[in-house]
């Protein structure tokens, strides 16, 4: 599309869609117009994008994670679509600056750090790799939360991200899906029978992902809670209001909030459905999708690959075995054997001690079909595969079950969820090279030892068209001037920069372009929180959530011994430095809000 072209679909926008005048509309209403001019590019794409890979048969990755840090998606669009310096044009039309536009535009509050973020990149690069993927997760109502301070405390409000308007997210009612909760198990000729549950229905709406330079749009879809039965007329008619609205209140509170407050039975408890609820709407909905397009079951570990990203989608290992057994008539062993052909998993952390278990009690109260199958697979994994290894080693058995068991007898079971997803995966993979190899060695050296060539490494990088070329303008065109090639779509040009890296002009351009940044991350700061910082100083940044054992703490601690140093010495030679810190701590984390206030 050229200027012209997209300026025609702002003003058909604002006059037919959004009902205002083009010398009416504020920046929110070009954001909007504007926004949906995109839209309609991608839509097309889909379309296409999703006929070509039916004909062809395509093999899909599906991507759960619990998060989707996806970043304000007008400017990465743009710029994936190659119009960016058309929209430009176009919006100076109209007199209007596209750099205001795009200040109006919230950040979806759909994911909290670093995992959601690699999620989103993981889903940009696939689609620029042309390679066919669908992103599955929650959509979020509010989000983690908006931070506030008062006397130095954090404060949580409702991040009300989308409440005025999200063009980007279509709804598509008819692909929902019925997820079960609670209920019993009950056995019928040899057959399992999961009944007396309750039922919420997960109704999905659809992102869609642009690539850089390429015709190709995935789609990350996102499933939000309802009722099946919804609005109760006979309370509202008796006058019971909140009655009338009790199932619909309930359903909706899975899509509410990223990371329920878990310090209380009831956050853990809706925690655990909201893992399931959307493992289950994405499982039945990437099967129907197989379904529609093959016969049988043969290809299906030829076509699918679904990714965990970290244990939160765990649940669906037990949930794959389940739809296969009770619903498809697989014997267990193959049921397995599907399951560990299509499963991938992601691990995030290397402490052993953050990750993720839940009580067997409350497995078995919520999914208790599940936790049968949990220790069905537990049995088999020890009595059969660890038993081969190390044959009578009872210790061993124990150190890898599934179910971890209490030092104290008064304490319940819990359930490893890492050790779900290992034993249940093809393959395992930590997010750079140390972290990879500290996997092997150190959190599951015996899963290694039992599957060798299990645990590997995937690199987590981040997407160079939003982290450079949208962030950072001014140095993507500094590069662009000194690189004959196309750097966004393949990063390892850049090490061509290393050529340049002693010339004295580029040293200037580059050096000129970093202290402007900085100035004007320095008018940021002086705007929003009054403290002016001096440009010229190194500044040390953080943003991430804080956690007392991440990388945070430490820098409080070197902070302090600086500190320290310099009182005993005021002419120590130190240079200035800046540090800042963007974090949020979860609402019942106590000791992280704690360090909150110390900072």
């Amino acid at each position: 599309m050229d200027a012209v072209q997209i300026e025609q679909g702002i003003r058909r926008h604002l006059e037919q869609s959004l009902g205002v005048e083009p010398d009416e509309a504020s920046p929110g209403d070009y954001w909007e117009a504007l926004s949906l001019v995109a839209r309609e590019i991608n839509l097309d794409r889909i379309r296409n994008t999703r006929r070509e890979e039916k004909d062809k048969g395509a093999r899909r990755v599906y991507y759960l994670s619990l998060e989707f840090l996806v970043g304000r998606l007008l400017g990465n669009n743009l710029h994936n679509l190659g119009i960016y310096h058309q929209a430009e044009k176009a919006m100076a039309g109209f007199g209007v600056s596209l750099s205001d536009v795009l200040e109006y535009e919230t950040d979806p509050a759909l994911g909290n750090g670093g995992l959601g973020r690699l999620a989103a990149c993981f889903l940009d690069s696939l689609t620029t790799l042309n390679v066919p993927a669908f992103g599955y997760g929650i959509n979020y109502r509010f989000g983690l939360f908006k931070q506030g301070f008062v006397g130095g405390k954090q404060v949580e409000s409702p991040d009300a991200w989308r409440e005025d308007s999200f063009p980007w997210g279509i709804e598509k009612p008819k692909r929902k899906q019925v997820v079960r909760l609670y209920g019993k198990v009950r056995e019928v000729d040899g057959n399992k029978l999961w009944e007396d549950t309750q039922e919420v229905l997960g109704v999905p709406w659809d992102l869609p992902i642009t690539g850089y330079s390429t015709e190709r749009v995935n789609t990350l879809r996102l499933w939000e809670g309802r009722a099946t039965e919804g609005f109760d007329l006979n309370s509202f008619d008796a006058g019971r209001y909140q009655d009338s609205r009790f199932r619909e209140i309930l359903a909706e509170n899975i899509s509410q909030v990223l990371y329920p407050n878990d310090s209380h039975p009831e956050g853990k408890e809706l925690r655990l459905i909201q893992q399931y609820f959307f493992v289950a709407c994405s499982l039945a909905d990437l099967i129907a999708r197989y379904k529609r397009e093959h016969e049988g079951w043969e290809q299906f570990t030829s076509k699918v690959v679904i990714q965990l990203n970290d244990t939160h989608p765990a649940i669906a290992v037990p949930e794959l075995l389940r739809i296969l057994m009770d619903e498809e008539d697989f014997v267990f062993t193959k049921a397995l054997e599907v399951c560990r052909s299509v499963f991938c998993y992601t691990n995030h952390t290397l402490l052993p001690e953050a990750l993720e278990t839940w009580p067997q009690g409350l497995i078995s109260r919520v999914l208790p079909r599940h936790m049968q199958l949990i220790y069905k697979l537990n049995y088999h994994f020890l009595h059969k595969e660890v038993e081969q290894q190390w044959p009578g080693d009872h210790q061993m058995k124990r150190r890898l079950s599934i179910i971890e068991e209490p030092a104290n007898p008064a304490e319940p079971q819990m359930v490893r969820m890492a050790y779900l997803s290992v034993i249940g995966s093809h393959k395992v993979n930590g997010v750079a090279a140390l972290h990879s190899m500290l996997v092997k060695a150190n959190l599951f050296p015996e899963f290694d030892q039992l599957w060798p060539e299990k645990i590997v490494n995937v690199t987590n990088g981040v997407t160079p068209r939003r982290w450079l070329a949208n962030c950072n303008p001014e140095l993507a065109g500094l590069i662009d001037q000194t690189l004959k090639g196309d750097w966004r779509s393949d990063l390892a040009q850049l090490s061509e920069l290393k050529t340049w890296a002693d010339d004295p002009q580029f040293q200037e351009k580059f050096a000129r372009i970093k202290l402007d940044n900085k100035k004007h991350l320095a008018g940021v700061i002086d705007e929003l929180c009054g403290v002016r910082v001096n440009p010229d100083a190194i500044f040390d940044v953080q943003i991430k959530r804080l956690h007392e054992y991440k990388r945070q703490q430490l820098n409080l601690l070197h902070i302090m011994a600086i500190y320290r140093r310099l009182l005993e010495n005021p002419d120590l030679d130190v240079p200035h430095r800046v540090f800042i810190f963007a974090a949020k701590a979860a609402p019942g984390y106590l000791v992280a809000k704690n360090i909150l206030i110390t900072t």
